[in-house]
């Protein structure tokens, strides 16, 4: 079975290139990636920050959040 990956994102630029990025590096034998779209998915922005989300794009695996570049702070998207 597969470990989640969740990838958030706001829909921008930087954050599309890196949905593109990390979709072709994750093995989807070790992981299964879920994307989130914060701008259409507001809810689960409190959930991302729970997650240690400070900006987005970001990935968060086994627990720890990784930041990829930078499109957005998490709070522009309370």
């Amino acid at each position: 079975m597969a470990d989640k990956a969740i990838f958030y994102h706001a829909g921008c630029t930087v954050c599309v290139d890196a949905e593109q990025a990390v979709a072709a590096a994750i093995d989807p034998a070790r992981y299964q990636v879920e994307i989130v779209h914060l701008g259409e998915q507001p809810r689960r922005v409190a959930e991302a920050e729970a997650a240690g989300v400070k900006s987005v794009p970001a990935i968060v695996m086994g627990g720890q959040p990784y930041h990829i570049n930078f499109g957005a702070s998490i709070d522009v998207l309370k």
